[in-house]
């Protein structure tokens, strides 16, 4: 374990980005593009970034270059945002109009996780046996054999229940009342989008920061709760069933996401953390 200073979080150097993927030789390269990028930021004078002081205090009192100004949400901005990975299924958002408030678990891995066969069908039962609504974003590269890849029988048996989606229109529906939990890969857009919409979470980091991301929801805010892998190194479908349905029960969770949101969201207004540090900026631009 891996501390920068005493009041920061503790890492594991195991899940350092370098360590994370392929063989040597990418580690090696992975690492040097690292550093160079770090040496880089040592000319800048500041450095912004989409956070927020309420969420990483000790952070930014142990690196005060670094500049809160979040979080920086596509659905506050004055014009339509544009441009995604693939096109939305904006259709889901209708689908998710006929279900009951905080009843529908959201799921969604980001655009970059890649589950192998095993896994993929273990998560599509776990869904299944909590007998809630779920919306499940399957992208088309999320495993090797997406049309082939289901359970047999699982499209027909979940039909009604579960909605499968290509691509979601993500801050729209973490906004939306029937969301109950998000179960995240924990990438740091998709935690700054849980976080401001007041949604716990199911924790399931795939890669890079996304471990020390899901500490933070866990063990710092207490906002979420983490799957744990088999002896196989599989997180089974019961413990994708036994996690959501701790968290959508037991009382504190979600209380303790709308608390974070109240304060979060409260940075950003002129007198907030945030909006204070991204007046400043903007005034020294301007005087530079």
């Amino acid at each position: 374990m891996v501390q920068l200073s005493p009041t920061t979080l503790a890492m594991d150097s195991a899940h350092f980005v370098w360590a994370c993927i392929g063989d040597p030789t990418t580690q090696g390269i992975i690492f040097d593009v690292i550093l160079k990028n770090i040496t880089t930021l040592k000319l800048a004078d500041w450095i912004i970034c989409n956070s927020s002081n309420e969420l990483e205090t000790s952070v930014f009192n142990s690196f005060p270059e670094m500049l809160p100004i979040g979080p920086l949400l596509a659905s506050n901005r004055l014009g339509k945002s544009v441009g995604s990975y693939w096109p939305e299924d904006s259709d889901c958002l209708a689908w998710l109009d006929k279900q009951p408030v905080q009843s529908v678990i959201y799921v969604a891995f980001g655009s970059t996780s890649v589950f192998d066969h095993t896994q993929f069908q273990e998560l599509a039962l776990g869904l299944e046996l909590t007998n809630m609504p779920f919306l499940w974003v399957v992208r088309r590269n999320l495993t090797a054999e997406t049309d082939g890849a289901y359970p047999k029988g699982f499209r027909d048996r979940i039909q009604g229940r579960g909605r499968l989606a290509s691509w979601a229109p993500q801050q729209q529906v973490l906004s939306h009342p029937s969301v109950a939990c998000f179960l995240s890969h924990c990438g740091w857009n998709s935690t700054m989008e849980g976080i401001s919409n007041g949604v716990p979470f199911v924790c399931w980091p795939c890669f890079g920061d996304q471990f020390a991301n899901k500490s933070y929801i866990c063990d710092i805010w207490k906002v979420g709760l983490g799957l744990e892998k088999d002896e196989n190194g599989i997180i089974a479908q019961g413990e994708v069933k036994n996690k959501i349905e701790q968290l959508v029960t037991v009382k504190g969770y979600r209380e303790r996401a709308l608390d974070l949101k109240a304060k979060v969201m409260s940075s950003l207004r002129e007198d907030g953390c945030s909006g204070k540090n991204f007046n400043n900026f903007v005034k020294w631009i301007k005087d530079d």
